[in-house]
């Protein structure tokens, strides 16, 4: 039976060591929670850290830890406090969290970490690999394990594998900084589905794959090698249920069962029933924004005085990370700035904050949400942040005002809310000032809106979404209208090549042969090439013709002293048995003058591209220019040639980063026709990669054997994921 096999950094579990014994608590987090409709039954398991490291854990507990986290369906990994360090509080800590939420100078680059970072990595990695069947689906989470995917994908490639980024995936420019980018990117597309919070941070993942390591992307498929990654957004919900449950138990409570919190804020407020409540509720981080939220809030009250002691801010900073010298110095920030503050502008009944550096347990949170007219919350940049989510929830009489930074995840998907930049004071001063007085009904239907969506979308939604969108990727069915070329076709085909007397083979050689150059006359036959061609052109009954869009000078110099067959320039001119080229069609090429001059404009204007002048063609060439905008300089090219050709039997052929401009009379289906009357040809096979290649696959027999080198639609019966597996395909024939 196939099971589900979750992997974070730390398990869902909290170990407690004392007198002996061990016990095992499970964790109250969001993926904790979120995770449970997956992490179920006896057909999940759960890999992560234990929060121990090896130095603090007695030899002779470990096979009690093991019993006791067996218990909760998890399983730990091992790790040793030199580990720990260079691996979590090192890489993932002081060089991804601060460049992928935009604090480029505080991230380190340090090889140390790095090195860590990719062991601890394979440790995990080799975990799913000993505890997998064959069948189980993998889901690994967050960016303390980006290169996992790639590691089990190696040693399983069968295996289905998703992957989830709770934090933000910044922008190409910031991306780009990493030294170690291609890595983490190759480590990320081992997955089969990788999702993220918002589109946005899906938008910049595929931007750096483009631009980074040059895959094709067409909306958010990956093509890469030989299979289809998909990226996705998957925004994460709360357990909606147990929020509002837990407000509706809290307002039931007689005085006797309330909490010391509880008592104190409502003492508060009857001593000052006119005053309003806003609560901050966030980790100490510097990615939270709280120095600027309280540089805002003296902004506010300098702005309307009136509001001094009319107001309270409530600030609840969870310890975090405070071993990180950069949590040290924002502790220490945030305490003077508390000071300052409280002692400028405190009275004899009146403190303008009340800061609090602890956690707390949840029925003081239901305290603070419930207790509060207006949750304040203004990251620099968050990947989601939930504490926005639980504050609506709790809100079961639809009062109370969401203001919410633009910079969080969640805003996306809560306009409802008061939605501010966290770096300009005044707007969020004046928007302080809004919520303050926003009439009760208006805070109803906003938030009326935003509970029905957060209740609709909850904690369990998101994850069955990935866990069903996951299944779907592996399962899908290929967009081709071709069968992928497996061993058993090419065995039957085999058997119809040696029974044929007369074979013909036209041959792709860009993107088929040989892979793609950012100069094209780089792309030089090698001598293993040359082989295989003699081997399959010698063969008794066997005829072999090259195929390409390429010039005749560099085909002839290339292949002409191996007296290959060659048609070229997409069919203009062919060579025979080593004779000269000689013209296939009459093409006329005075067009030639009037569009040379637009694809010079768009040279000027596009750096990195470069005109390729043939004797009957003009290539423009944009594999060496920027991903995104080379595709929107060849649509823009596009529309102006096609305004310009008019009826003047000129085509437009867009290939893999190429647009050519040539005779409409003129294509490689044209050419394999007129070379097949020439013999009765008993077995006909063609293979190629391009658009190019389709008129090709279109006007052969029905009998030929078509191939494809590339997972897209076409018109071929079949296709091979890339260019590396052709002449393994070809070999056979030899």
């Amino acid at each position: 039976m196939s099971k589900t096999i979750i992997i974070s950094n730390r398990l869902p579990v909290q170990l407690q060591i004392g007198n002996g014994s061990i016990t095992a608590i499970p964790s109250v987090g969001g993926l904790a929670t979120g995770m449970k409709s997956v992490h179920s039954g006896g057909d999940s398991l759960w890999i992560g850290w234990s929060g121990l490291t090896d130095e603090e854990i007695p030899e002779e507990l470990t096979p009690k830890i093991d019993k006791a986290l067996a218990k909760h369906g998890s399983s730990k990994l091992n790790l040793n406090e030199d580990e720990v360090n260079g691996y979590y509080f090192g890489f993932s800590n002081r060089t991804i969290w601060p460049l992928f939420h935009y604090f480029l100078e505080y991230a380190e680059f340090e090889l140390d970490n790095w090195l860590t970072y990719k062991a601890v990595n394979q440790k995990f990695a080799d975990a799913i690999i000993e505890k997998a069947g064959e069948n189980d689906t993998i889901w690994i989470h967050d960016y303390q394990l980006m290169l996992v995917p790639k590691m089990v994908r190696e040693k399983r490639p069968a295996l289905t594998i998703g992957f989830f980024l709770h934090i933000p995936f910044p922008s190409y420019e910031i991306f780009r900084t990493l030294p170690w980018r291609e890595e983490i990117l190759e480590g990320l597309l081992g997955s089969d589905l990788i999702g993220f919070h918002t589109y946005d941070y899906e938008r910049h993942f595929l931007s750096s794959v483009r631009r980074l390591l040059g895959y094709e992307v067409s909306f958010d498929d990956i093509y890469v090698d030989d299979r289809i990654v998909k990226a996705d957004s998957f925004p994460m919900g709360i357990d909606y249920k147990k929020f509002s449950e837990a407000a509706k138990i809290h307002q039931q409570q007689s005085e006797a069962q309330q909490s010391d919190l509880q008592r104190r804020l409502d003492l508060h407020k009857k001593s000052s029933p006119d005053a309003k409540l806003i609560v901050s509720i966030d980790r100490l981080d510097y990615s939270k924004g709280i120095a600027k939220r309280l540089h805002a809030f003296k902004y506010f009250l300098d702005k309307y005085p009136q509001y001094k002691e009319k107001i309270r801010l409530i600030i609840l900073a969870v310890p975090s990370r405070s071993n990180v010298p950069q949590y040290q110095l924002l502790k220490r920030e945030i305490d003077e700035l508390v000071g300052r503050i409280n002692g400028e502008l405190a009275t004899v009944s009146w403190t303008p904050i009340w800061y609090f550096y602890r956690s707390l347990p949840f029925e003081n949170l239901i305290d603070l949400y419930t207790s509060s007219d207006i949750a304040w919350l203004t990251p620099i940049r968050d990947g989601m942040n939930l504490v926005a989510k639980e504050y609506i929830a709790t809100r079961t009489d639809k009062s109370g005002v969401l203001i919410l930074s633009e910079m969080a995840g969640s805003a996306n998907e809560m306009n409802e809310a008061l939605l501010i930049n966290p770096n300009n004071f005044e707007q969020i001063a004046d928007t302080l000032y809004k919520a303050i007085n926003m009439p009760e009904l208006e805070q109803q239907r906003r938030n009326t809106i935003l509970q029905r969506r957060l209740e609709r979308y909850n904690i369990e939604k998101w994850a069955n979404d990935f866990m069903n969108s996951l299944r779907a990727q592996k399962n899908r069915e290929t967009t081709n209208i071709s069968k992928r070329l497996t061993e058993n076709l090419l065995t039957t085909i085999l058997k119809n090549y040696k029974k044929a007397k007369k074979r013909v083979f036209f041959i792709d050689y860009d993107g088929t042969l040989t892979g793609f150059k950012i100069d094209p006359q780089k792309a030089s036959p090698d001598e293993s090439l040359f082989k295989l061609l003699d081997q399959l052109n010698e063969k008794e009954g066997n005829d072999i013709y090259l195929i390409s869009g390429r010039d005749k000078e560099t085909f002839g110099r290339w292949f002409l002293p191996k007296k290959y067959n060659m048609i070229v320039e997409h069919g203009v001119w062919i060579s025979e048995q080593g004779e000269d080229f000689r013209m296939l069609e009459n093409v006329k090429k005075d067009w030639m003058e009037k569009i040379y001059p637009v694809l010079e404009s768009f040279v000027d204007r596009t750096p990195g591209s470069f005109i390729e002048e043939k004797n009957y063609s003009l290539a423009w060439h944009y594999r060496n220019t920027d991903p995104d905008f080379g595709a929107n300089r060849a649509a823009e090219l596009n529309t102006v040639l096609t305004s310009l050709i008019g009826n003047d039997d000129i085509s437009i052929l867009n290939g893999n980063k190429v647009m050519e401009i040539k005779s409409s009379n003129v294509n490689k289906g044209r050419a394999t026709m007129k070379v097949l009357p020439q013999k009765d040809y008993d077995f006909i096979f063609a293979i190629g990669d391009d658009w190019t290649d389709e008129f090709m696959f279109q006007e052969l027999p029905e009998e030929a054997v078509t191939v494809k080198v590339g997972i897209q639609k076409t018109k071929a019966k079949y296709y091979i994921e890339s260019v590396s597996g052709v002449r393994g395909i070809l070999e056979k024939f030899i």
